[in-house]
């Protein structure tokens, strides 16, 4: 079985490559343990210093654009390279001021977390982001309504589907702009195959680290199975996982596998959204995310 292509220029599948330079904000957040300790620290500092060049290199000889996420450390931090993303052509957005957990912050904190992120970004490339990513938890009521307020278009931070989908709103204006969601599946990420650390331990359960043949064998049914279904395969990638000098190989090889396939159609995050907005402004009956929201409302009314 295969389904008829709902892409541009006949397009078989839509292939965004994100990118999370966090520098040492994610891990921090996730395991607030290594604060400190710098000799673990430099395995995530390794991004700036190695990884973001590397993969704009392979970027360039693929002609591959990109969305990278940043927050708002990030861009104050390593300001240089964030211009140099902005410079390749590549769209940035925007995953907080520190990488936050949402799932510890009411609404007013995530917006200000948000907003503080943004404005640094803005400072460092002079143009406001469109794209948002939450590096961890659950967004309040209401926050995706506040994205669309302030001009962010799409979304790359929730799963639940192999095709972009729009967050209902919670202001009941049904004819309201929404928000496009760009869904995520831990298998088209390098941190859950690469991410390690001795301690303090990272992945907790500290299995180790994967066959790189494997990978790209997963890798490449994956894309193909995407291809196939006419879906959006959104890849999810580190500077500091991806980046190195033998996992950098990887990445050229799954690009050379979907440039030669000649039917991807690769695209930012911002594009991808603006081309499903006009092809399916609402979603199919039933949608989960819909499913969701409908829950929670009636959740909070009881």
């Amino acid at each position: 079985m295969t389904t008829s292509p709902i892409w541009p220029d006949g397009a078989r599948c839509a292939v965004a490559i994100t990118v999370d330079f966090n520098d040492i904000h994610g891990i921090q957040t996730r395991e607030p343990r290594i604060a400190g300790r710098e000799k673990s620290l430099s395995a995530w500092r390794y991004g700036a210093t190695r990884g973001v060049d590397r993969l704009l290199a392979a970027f360039d000889e693929f002609a591959v654009p990109a969305s990278w996420f940043v927050p708002g450390a990030v861009a104050q931090s390593h300001a240089g390279a964030v211009r140099e993303i902005a410079a390749a052509g590549h769209e940035l957005g925007v995953s907080g001021d520190r990488c936050e957990d949402f799932d510890a912050l009411p609404l007013a904190a995530q917006i200000d977390a948000c907003r503080a992120g943004r404005a640094a970004l803005a400072g460092a490339i002079g143009r406001d982001a469109e794209g948002f990513r939450s590096f961890t938890g659950n967004w309040a009521d209401g926050f995706a309504d506040w994205l669309v307020a302030e001009g962010f278009t799409w979304s790359s931070s929730w799963r639940g589907d192999d095709l972009p989908y729009v967050h209902p709103r919670g202001d009941a204006r049904a004819d309201g702009a929404r928000l496009v969601e760009l869904p995520l599946h831990y298998e088209l990420e390098d941190e859950p195959y690469f991410e390690f650390n001795l301690f303090p331990p990272v992945p907790a359960g500290q299995p180790r680290i994967a066959s790189y043949r494997d990978v790209l064998d997963n890798w490449r049914r994956d894309v193909d199975g995407f291809r196939r279904f006419g879906l959006c395969c959104v890849m999810r990638l580190h500077p500091e996982i991806i980046g190195t000098a033998g996992r950098i190989d990887l990445l050229r090889a799954l690009l050379a596998h979907l440039r030669d396939a000649g039917d991807a159609w690769f695209a930012t995050g911002r594009d991808i959204a603006r081309w499903w907005r006009g092809q399916a402004p609402v979603n199919a009956p039933g949608h989960p995310v819909d499913v969701f929201a409908r829950c929670r409302a009636d959740e909070a009314a009881r």
